[in-house]
């Protein structure tokens, strides 16, 4: 009929609604739920394929393995250790809590640093080296879920380490050398049960510590694409932060930096436990991480995806 218009995408002239087409109110698909995408585990699973993943979590199992075979190689000399890490080795062969006393005091300045700094600055930067990043954004994924979902399986796997690293020293020490109390040059003989409890007490301690690595490795991962340049850059700024706290010219400013306080679990084995430092440490940690952490999610919400 003259004068009228009929759409013929809609047949009819009748209206269609915008969920008729399967979008919502709001412009997304019917039945999209942001928090349906990305599970946690489907991000650790696909983590765990990762040659990274496998080869770091491999080498928490394998250094212990390692100290153990180089003590049976010790020739008695004890010109070699002096000072507290000379009385830790004395001690490490007197049972398996001393030899996993031993093992996280070894590692903890260093190797689990670079652990930390590698699944928590790898996890987004190397997506974005890869490409891949834009494609996860596309399905879509919120940015805000992305981060948390990769930052919490990073986490994840950083505590794993933590404790493959400290459960496979304590149970191949236990075996070879038997379950002793703890012993230590700064407290009395521990019974092996409340050592038991301080070892776990320290592990929980470097635990939050390490979250100053992890909440700066994951804020270079969302600034560079460079994977070993968030992992590397971390690593060094806590290298520099070690190295100026030992500048005692520095004065009251040391205690300001991430690290001062990261050897302050030696506190828990001391008699009567010292946990002034300890609380200082935590409350330090904690912080440093909460602003790292945020900046990231600021940064990543705001920045073009280009890779």
């Amino acid at each position: 009929m003259a004068g009228s218009t009929v759409d013929p995408t809609h047949g009819g002239g009748e209206p269609t609604s915008a969920a008729g087409r399967g979008v919502a109110a709001s412009g997304a698909g019917a039945g999209y739920r942001p928090s349906r995408t990305l599970p946690f585990a489907a991000e650790f699973r696909r983590q765990a394929s990762r040659r990274r993943t496998q080869l770091a979590l491999g080498f928490m199992v394998l250094l212990p393995l390692i100290i153990l075979i180089a003590f049976q190689f010790d020739t008695g000399d004890d010109d070699s250790g002096r000072g507290e890490f000379g009385s830790l080795v004395s001690f490490a062969t007197s049972g398996g809590l001393n030899f996993t006393l031993f093992t996280i005091f070894v590692s903890a300045s260093f190797l689990l640093v670079v652990v930390v700094a590698l699944f928590c600055g790898d996890t987004v930067a190397s997506e974005a080296s890869w490409g891949s990043l834009r494609y996860l954004l596309a399905i879509p994924v919120p940015r805000a879920r992305l981060l948390t979902i990769k930052l919490l399986v990073a986490l994840t796997y950083s505590g794993l380490a933590l404790v493959l690293l400290a459960g496979t020293a304590l149970l191949i020490g236990t075996l070879r050398y038997g379950w002793s109390p703890l012993r230590s040059t700064v407290a009395a003989q521990l019974e092996p049960g409340e050592g038991l409890l301080r070892l776990l007490a320290v592990l929980g301690y470097l635990a939050v510590v390490l979250l100053v690595v992890a909440g700066l490795a994951f804020l270079l991962s969302v600034i560079t694409d460079a994977a070993l340049g968030a992992v590397g850059g971390a690593v060094l700024l806590w290298i520099l932060s070690s190295i100026l706290d030992q500048i005692t010219a520095l004065g009251a400013i040391r205690s300001f930096l991430p690290t001062h306080y990261s050897t302050a679990w030696l506190g828990l084995l001391s008699t009567p436990v010292q946990t002034d430092d300890i609380v200082r440490g935590a409350v330090s940690a904690i912080c440093y991480a909460t602003a790292f952490w945020g900046l990231a999610f600021w940064r990543f919400t705001r920045k073009d995806v280009v890779s």
